[in-house]
């Protein structure tokens, strides 16, 4: 995370442009610059704003008490509890402050991103579990059919799978389930999870908005979750134990079930767990072009209006993501596999 934030904080501080004049747009006269400058630390040198950066985003953090120095100002803006209090500065324990958006009027980009990542999870969790159940039956009926036509039939649907972007599989699913054969499939080419009466009765849940672009954003990871599948079971059932089992007596079935799909699953788990760690980022595409209400679809927002402080802190909680999956997969192997325990 260290390396992320690192990263981030550097690629868009040699960006072009003055950060207060974006805050601005044209209004601004030579008296606002320097009062916003100083109030966000862009007057300083780029390793002081770098080390404000960290302190932002440190659960523990140092704060002047001068009220026009920048970390004063910070610690306002954030919810915190003082663990040491001197004449000169207070240390504070608080959540990662990230800071506020240029074009929201002063609003926390905490505030922005909670509004919209839980659509984008919801979204990736229905994107995943399509691709899992679907790729998982599939990727076992092949392995089982090895080199029949259903093998290859199977194979081809899920080399083009990943082979299609997300983008032109977006446009041509919403075209046609969403306009061509919307009076049959009832769908809508864009919507989000909620939506707004026009008659002022309140905020209504319309889960078959999630039904396209879940669609969509599984087609990719779900041409993946086929191949592992049928590799890892058929190397799988070609082991001794499985051999041992068969001489046992017991049914084919219950092989497969209980014993080789159980061992070869540990490749689909790593790779589904990276494909939902990347869709919270990937889903930039299929949000925008379906009109959902995620992360996605306000990063593109920002990015057309340079409101910097919203990007950031996207990108910043998608690498978070990427780090607590990654850890939570390691924990998963352990209790599928035996042997990684040992």
């Amino acid at each position: 995370m260290f390396g992320v934030i690192t990263a981030v904080f550097f690629l868009f501080t040699i960006l072009p442009g003055d950060p207060a004049q974006m805050m601005l747009d044209k209004r601004e006269d030579s008296e606002q610059l320097e009062a916003i400058k100083k109030k966000y630390g862009f007057d300083q040198p780029v390793l002081v704003q770098y080390g404000y950066y960290l302190n932002d985003l440190s659960p523990v953090s140092w704060h002047s008490k001068k009220t026009e120095h920048y970390t004063y100002q910070s610690l306002q803006n954030s919810d915190h509890k003082k663990l040491w209090d001197s004449n000169n500065f207070t240390i504070a324990l608080k959540w990662p402050y990230l800071r506020q958006s240029f074009k929201s009027q002063g609003k926390n980009v905490s505030s922005i991103i909670a509004e919209t990542l839980p659509n984008t999870v919801v979204l990736a969790i229905g994107s995943i579990v399509i691709a899992m159940i679907l790729g998982v039956f599939f990727g076992v009926v092949a392995a089982l059919t090895k080199d029949s036509i259903w093998d290859k039939m199977i194979t081809l649907i899920g080399t083009l799978g990943m082979s299609v972007p997300s983008f032109f599989s977006a446009i041509l699913i919403a075209w046609l389930f969403g306009y061509i054969l919307s009076e049959y499939t009832h769908l809508n080419m864009s919507g989000s999870l909620y939506y707004v009466d026009d008659m002022g009765e309140g905020v209504h849940l319309r889960l078959k908005n999630l039904i396209l672009p879940a669609l969509t954003l599984g087609i990719r990871p779900l041409g993946v979750i086929i191949q592992l599948t049928r590799g890892s079971l058929l190397e799988e059932l070609n082991q001794d134990y499985i051999r041992t089992a068969r001489a046992k007596g017991l049914k084919g079935s219950s092989i497969v079930r209980k014993h080789a799909l159980r061992n070869a699953l540990n490749p689909v788990i790593t790779a589904a767990s990276g494909w939902f760690a990347s869709m919270l980022a990937g889903a930039v595409f299929v949000e925008f072009i379906f009109g959902w209400n995620g992360l996605g679809k306000q990063i593109v927002e920002a990015l057309n209006q340079l409101d910097l402080p919203v990007v950031m802190g996207a990108v910043l909680i998608i690498g978070f993501t990427f780090v607590l999956i990654n850890i939570l997969v390691d924990i998963l192997y352990a209790l599928l596999d035996p042997r990684v325990r040992v």
